[in-house]
């Protein structure tokens, strides 16, 4: 425990005797009791301002980042801490054929890349620094690069190796059972003739283009790494829209329920989707400058023809952009519809009140004035008087009900 809180702890307890206790000992002596109550009441302020609220805060002295004051390169794992194990996944593909085997150790790594045609390795298993630098060595990756891979904190991002380029994206998911967003930072490193990626939790996120490869579907096994590459991040990207979907279902529903029916649980659930809209917008606008440089770097790595497909990604990105900020602009207008609403509910509330208490005010009047104890008044005195009050109240009350009618209010 912080030593702080120990000492707060401590605090808590002198407080109570000083101030409670203490009084007992002088109940036969009222001025005493009256001075030391003053003396009591200015002592304990200061204490307390002396002793507590000039104290660092626990909260913020305990907050330790991991890697603070540790030197550029070093690995630190700071996301959701796991047990399992790690696993690297070797696949090989031409337009002939494709491998697949699971790496019984590190070395067989660079073993493997010394063999024909792309080459796809697949590492899983963050939190296993060791495995991470020593698969970095194997395959000569720069410490900086692997520190990135690692910190999963990291914003979607292209930096350029000279002899290979490092890409971070951001894999979004939408968990239902806690109703927000979850990411999974993936990184992938393109070389000449391979691809490393590195995934930070299982299940396996391309699994989908992994059996496209076994089955042979569409153009993959007849490109280079540099078009592998760019399937995982499109297929990073489809993603968004999958989710952005489900998004949009919801805000159309949570629509039509404020504007026919709305309740306080709607305001709730808006500020969920505008939470969510947000983190989504926060890694979305990274990616539109990872694609970006991607197409304007002139890299041996990628060639000419990937141009094609760089933009059409670049349009994808942008297409998230703007359906990202029209989302977030609907969420905001239904803030004031939802306020509108309720106005609109509470005018019409009103104004049936209104009405009412408008045709009971003649009625109220008349009453009032036969109530009076006044000791000539003549109608008292008639035999129908009490039956001529009510239909004159029942006339009065049917006209004016008549007049709002007319005049449309009801």
């Amino acid at each position: 425990m912080h030593p702080e809180k120990i000492r707060r702890q401590r605090i808590a307890p002198r407080i109570n005797i000083f101030c409670i206790n203490s009084p007992y000992t002088l109940e036969n002596n009222a001025l005493l009791i009256n001075a030391a109550g003053f003396v009591w009441v200015w002592a304990g302020f200061i204490y307390l301002q002396t002793t507590l609220f000039y104290m660092p805060n626990p909260d913020i002295v305990d907050v330790d980042y991991p890697k603070a004051g540790m030197p550029p390169g070093t690995l630190v794992y700071i996301g959701e801490k796991m047990k399992d194990k790690g696993l690297i996944t070797l696949k090989r593909y031409d337009k002939e054929g494709y491998h697949e085997k699971t790496a019984k150790n590190i070395e067989e790594c660079g073993k493997f890349l010394k063999k024909p045609g792309v080459k796809w390795i697949n590492v899983y298993g963050l939190h296993k620094i060791e495995m991470i630098e020593r698969f970095g060595k194997e395959l000569g990756l720069h410490s900086i690069l692997l520190e990135d891979v690692v910190n999963t904190g990291q914003a979607p991002k292209m930096d350029d190796y000279d002899d290979h380029l490092f890409i971070v994206l951001k894999n979004l998911t939408f968990n239902k059972r806690k109703r927000e967003i979850e990411d999974e930072q993936i990184s992938i490193v393109l070389a000449k003739d391979y691809v490393v990626s590195f995934q930070e939790r299982k299940p396996d996120t391309y699994a989908v283009i992994r059996q496209n490869l076994k089955s042979n579907r569409g153009r993959l096994r007849k490109m280079g790494a540099d078009y592998l590459a760019y399937v995982l991040a499109d297929y990073i990207v489809d993603n968004y829209f999958v989710l952005l979907e489900k998004m949009g279902d919801e805000i159309e529903a949570l629509e039509d329920e404020i504007t026919e029916q709305p309740s306080s649980d709607a305001v709730r659930r808006i500020q969920e989707l505008k939470k969510n809209i947000i983190y989504i917008r926060k890694i979305v606008w990274p990616m539109r400058d990872v694609v970006s440089k991607l197409m304007r770097r002139d890299s041996h790595l990628m060639r000419k023809e990937m141009g094609v497909y760089l933009g059409d990604l670049y349009d994808h990105v942008m297409e998230v952009i703007n359906t990202v900020e029209t989302f977030r602009e609907t969420l905001a207008s239904m803030v004031e519809i939802y306020m509108y609403s309720i106005s609109n509910r509470t005018n019409e509330i009103m104004k049936v009140l209104a009405i009412f208490s408008t045709i009971f005010m003649p009625l109220t009047f008349l009453t009032g004035l036969y109530g009076m104890n006044f000791r000539y008044m003549p109608e008292l005195e008639w035999e129908i008087g009490y039956f001529a009050i009510l239909l004159v109240m029942a006339v009065v009350a049917g006209m004016m009900v008549w007049f709002f009618r007319r005049m449309g209010w009801i």
